[in-house]
């Protein structure tokens, strides 16, 4: 018996943007298959944080009604510079907005508002507030069988597996728990939930960020009828008198083939795990550094070569190809280690960056795509591109650092085992670190001198909102800046990661596959990480991978089901 599929149209890959292209195309009457090359559905978008950056949208409205179009226009021109690309910005912002209402409509998607402002809301256009969004806690137990299939979160940014919110708000309970009644109750009822989760299901059910993004876009999918065909990899587009007219699948029973009428989408999620092509695309490879990538390990490049084998460009443009993250390396024992996202510590007063001389480089509460390409410029010229964040006893005692958790959480297994590194004296963190020991003494006595009266000087930290949003609002002046002051003294070294991609295939605003000499190849779409951002290769703001990719999702869904002559 054949086990070919036919189907109107087939997307590559399981994440945000191919679940809601799929998504979308069913609506508009389309027979839609997606398939997943990982044994489970979800992809990067799993891992997230779920936000989206949608400006304009009908959330935002209500948070900062006075938002306009002509704003974000002057904002993006500022971001992306040569990069900007009008025709596609208009299509996002005409579209994104619609796309949410459609989504909380006519699905299981249902968002929140945030009180993240823009990443650098002090530049022309920027926002202190209203462009982003989240994806609301959801019960995967709505998954019913299919829950088992949902990929989850981060090892690394769980507490024995329980997630945190994405909000600010959800954090601040844990930092306080120790201090507030409240927040100790809070925590406490969080903790009991989730270790009843544990034992009855062996993971957490009341998901969020990301894993809840995933979650209600599955949800969605499912109810419609469209299948998600886990352990799937696509091998090669097949193609028919110059048009895309499927793929072939391989399994584990052996190779197969699926027949798409109106097209193939590839939602592959970009590169980052493609050892080839990021070695000629991040400066820090090409110099022999070190690169750590918490994304999927199944991201590596499939759509960008399969596209390219029939034509597609796939140039690397942008300064910056990634979103860059700074991580550190967790060791677990017999060889294998996780990789941990510095996505709040860099931000909390009291703990700074430097590098292997001892020096800052940065304003260390700037985004971590910011701090990413500041270490990578400064470490040009040598193979190591890394930083050490440094901090005091108290510091440690109050907000712990990297994968290190504050008080009361023992710390002596990760000293042990290399990951923290400790001294009682400066010096000898240094040397312990080594680092500069003589560079670092002087840039703490000569950071400390602003940093007791809440002062920055020499990197303004602490200045904007986006500073301040991820800091300590108890920590008097400023919420960034606290000295560094008595020890034992604390390091983990820091290299450089990624969230994903930037760089990826030429589309058109629609998402055609375009090749050099600017025609799209029939019936071949791309969108999420492997079409390349509109963003240039910055980071405007929280959500500018999500919020953009499930627009032009569900911009792309609605052009093939166009053509396909479909009524809307």
């Amino acid at each position: 018996m054949s086990r070919d599929i036919e189907c109107d149209l087939l997307v590559v890959g399981s994440g945000a943007a191919g679940l809601a292209t799929a998504i979308t195309a069913k609506k508009r009457g389309l027979d839609v298959v997606v398939i997943e090359k990982e044994p489970v559905f979800g992809g990067t978008t799993a891992l997230s944080g779920g936000v989206l950056w949608i400006p304009l949208g009908p959330h935002g409205r209500k948070q900062n009604p006075a938002d306009t179009r002509e704003a974000v226009r002057t904002y993006m021109m500022q971001e992306t510079g040569a990069f900007y690309d009008e025709a596609a910005v208009a299509a996002f912002l005409d579209n994104g907005p619609k796309m949410v209402e459609f989504f909380e409509r006519e699905t299981a998607m249902k968002f929140i508002p945030t009180m993240y402002p823009d990443y650098h809301p002090d530049m022309p256009g920027g926002a202190p507030i209203g462009r982003s969004i989240l994806a609301e806690p959801y019960d995967i137990r709505g998954l019913g069988k299919d829950m088992a299939r949902l990929k989850l979160p981060l090892k690394t940014i769980t507490f024995i597996g329980m997630m945190f919110n994405s909000s600010n708000a959800d954090l601040k309970h844990f930092f306080q728990v120790t201090k507030s009644l409240t927040s100790f109750m809070y925590v406490a009822k969080r903790l009991a939930n989730h270790l009843k989760e544990m034992a009855l299901y062996r993971r957490a059910i009341n998901v969020t960020s990301g894993n809840a993004l995933a979650a209600r876009l599955a949800q969605s999918a499912l109810d419609l009828g469209i299948p998600i065909l886990t352990s799937s990899p696509a091998r090669e587009i097949i193609m028919e008198q110059g048009r895309a007219v499927g793929a072939r699948i391989a399994s584990a029973e052996g190779d197969y083939r699926i027949t798409a009428r109106q097209g193939v989408v590839l939602a592959c999620g970009g590169f980052p795990q493609d050892i080839q092509r990021i070695a000629k695309a991040y400066p820090h490879l090409q110099r022999g550094g070190e690169h750590l990538s918490p994304t999927p390990l199944g991201n590596t490049g499939d759509g960008t070569r399969m596209a390219e084998v029939l034509g597609a460009v796939v140039d690397i443009r942008f300064k910056d190809a990634a979103a860059w993250m700074p991580v550190s390396k967790v060791p677990y024992g017999n060889g294998e280690f996780g990789v941990f996202p510095h996505l709040l510590d860099r931000y909390k007063p009291g703990i700074i960056g430097v590098l292997r001389s001892g020096k800052r480089f940065t304003n260390e509460s700037n985004s971590y795509h910011d701090v990413g390409a500041a270490m990578i410029r400064a470490c040009e010229g040598q193979k190591d591109t890394a930083m050490w964040l440094i901090c005091d006893k108290a510091t440690m005692g109050k907000y712990g650092l990297g994968y290190a958790k504050p008080a009361p959480m023992p710390l002596g297994g990760l000293i042990r085992n290399g990951y923290l590194i400790k001294g009682d004296t400066l010096a000898e963190l240094a040397k312990n670190a080594g680092i500069d020991p003589a560079g670092l003494e002087a840039t703490v006595r000569d950071y400390n001198v602003g940093a007791v009266k809440g002062q920055d000087p020499a990197f303004g930290r602490g200045r904007t909102a986006f500073n301040r949003y991820l800091a300590d609002p108890e920590n008097k002046p400023n919420p960034c800046v606290a000295p560094v002051q008595s020890g034992p003294y604390y390091a983990v070294k820091v290299v450089m990661g990624d969230l994903g991609t930037f760089d990826g295939i030429k589309t058109s605003v629609v998402g055609e596959v375009l090749k050099r000499d600017g025609t799209a190849i029939a019936g071949l779409y791309a969108v999420g990480n492997d079409r390349a951002s509109i963003m240039g290769g910055n980071y405007p703001g929280a959500g500018i991978t999500h919020g953009p990719n499930m627009t032009f999702g569900y911009l792309t869904a609605h052009h093939i089901a166009d053509k396909a002559g479909v009524p809307a």
